[in-house]
């Protein structure tokens, strides 16, 4: 992959609305760019939320966390839910994408991929977690992720969707990024021992 080609697509900033080039971001430190496939995609709002319980960690290493959407379609609806931790920037002429080897998927091997059990086992977890999503957008667009370091030197990970399901476990970010977190997770309350424990 041509990191320098990559990096001089144009992204436009959610926050801020301005066009800067996508090296932009990690000009200055290391980079997690997760590609989103659309911003109403049940899915992608559930992995946004994934990446997102590592965003503590990411700040205590100066670790930058970008998504990029490749349409605004639904971007109101995706920032209003609150899915996502990190800067959100949109690829407009989705040049990223290609660019990246993130597939279109077709008529033929969409609804197998979509009904896939991966994507399955997702979208049961995302209902648990009160993730919902819609078919509004380019539905044929895969996404990924990409991990770079500052100065964008070297890419320290690539990943490209085969399926809508498929994305990158959080334990495998952390150990490409060298560091050891611990996810933001729902507080569990364990079970008290009492006398009754020892006998």
């Amino acid at each position: 992959m041509d990191l320098t080609a990559v990096g001089i697509n144009l992204v436009k900033c959610i926050r801020t609305g301005e066009v800067v080039e996508l090296r932009s971001v990690w000009k200055e430190r290391v980079s997690v760019i997760f590609f989103l496939r659309r911003f109403g995609c049940q899915v992608c709002r559930w992995t946004a939320k994934e990446i997102s319980k590592l965003k503590e960690a990411f700040d205590q290493n100066d670790v930058h966390l970008v998504g990029v959407g490749p349409e605004e379609l639904g971007v109101k609806e995706f920032m209003d839910g609150q899915y996502f931790k990190g800067e959100l920037y949109i690829d407009e002429k989705k040049q990223c994408y290609k660019d990246l080897g993130f597939k279109r998927y077709n008529a033929l091997n969409l609804l197998p991929a979509a009904l896939g059990q991966k994507v399955r086992q997702i979208v049961t977890q995302a209902n648990k977690d009160g993730i919902s999503g819609n078919f509004s957008g380019d539905v044929m667009q895969s996404g990924g992720l990409l991990i770079v370091s500052k100065g964008g030197e070297k890419v320290l990970f690539h990943f490209a969707q085969d399926s809508p399901g498929d994305h990158v476990p959080l334990d495998t970010i952390c150990q490409v990024l060298g560091i050891a977190a611990m996810a933001e997770t729902e507080e569990v309350t364990l079970p008290q021992c009492t006398d009754a424990c020892t006998r």
